[in-house]
């Protein structure tokens, strides 16, 4: 039998170096929140079943609201990333046993990143990483100097959903220290090999408000794949 894929979307995050205004997650692209294109996409996805929305405490009934064409669950995020992806993570039906992490700010991430991450899951991978190269020449510096430069070729940027089996994400959650790292990190941690695959330069993370320029741009060339592919209410 498949193994059946939930998504955790820890969206409750504020992301003040958008500037002020609404918290991330629920800033306007393109005439619709941020939290309903990352959406939207999941959906899109063959292979998701579940997902399950960590949104701002003060917003939860919005959002439900409006995510309610897509069926999914919204509960209350909290302080930190982690302690979004744990109550996101604790309202999953029990029959999920593959479990990916997105990030709602990723809105814009293509369908075959999602099933590749799921594909080396169901391959055996106990946690695995979409990931770029790095283009740019990074620097260590220290004190405003340069102490080295670090050879980028063995520097990957990693992007998500990051795809875990489940059992391992319960694991490093119910061990991690508040704050810090991403979900991979904490599993690395364990001792946890993490598997790496192919992303894509669209999964970029809206972060500045330049990037809400770029998603914008992005989502204008793209309309008719958007419109063809648009979420319903899933089926499964």
């Amino acid at each position: 039998m498949t193994a059946v894929v939930g998504v955790l979307v820890p969206a409750a995050g504020q992301g003040l170096r958008l500037g002020a205004g609404p918290p991330k997650a629920l800033r306007e692209l393109a005439g619709e929140p941020v939290l309903v294109h990352a959406v939207r996409g999941l959906r899109s996805c063959p292979s998701v079943g579940p997902v399950v929305v960590a949104a701002p405490a003060a917003d939860v009934e919005a959002v439900r609201a409006l995510l309610a064409p897509y069926d999914v669950v919204v509960v209350a995020g909290g302080a930190e990333r982690q302690d979004s992806v744990r109550a996101a993570l604790a309202a999953l039906p029990s029959e999920v046993e593959l479990v990916l992490v997105h990030d709602a700010a990723r809105c814009l991430t293509p369908v075959e990143v999602v099933e590749r991450v799921v594909a080396a899951l169901r391959s055996g991978a106990a946690a695995v990483v979409p990931v770029l190269p790095v283009a740019d020449t990074v620097k260590q510096v220290a004190d405003d100097r340069v102490v080295r430069t670090v050879d980028r070729a063995v520097l990957r940027s990693v992007q998500t959903p990051q795809g875990f089996q489940r059992g391992v994400l319960e694991q490093a959650h119910a061990g991690a220290a508040p704050g810090g790292t991403d979900d991979a990190g904490l599993v690395e941690a364990m001792g946890t090999p993490v598997v790496c695959v192919r992303g894509a330069d669209e999964a970029f993370k809206v972060t500045r408000p330049l990037d809400l320029l770029l998603a914008e741009a992005l989502l204008a060339m793209t309309a008719p794949v958007h419109a063809r592919h648009g979420g319903g209410r899933h089926a499964g």
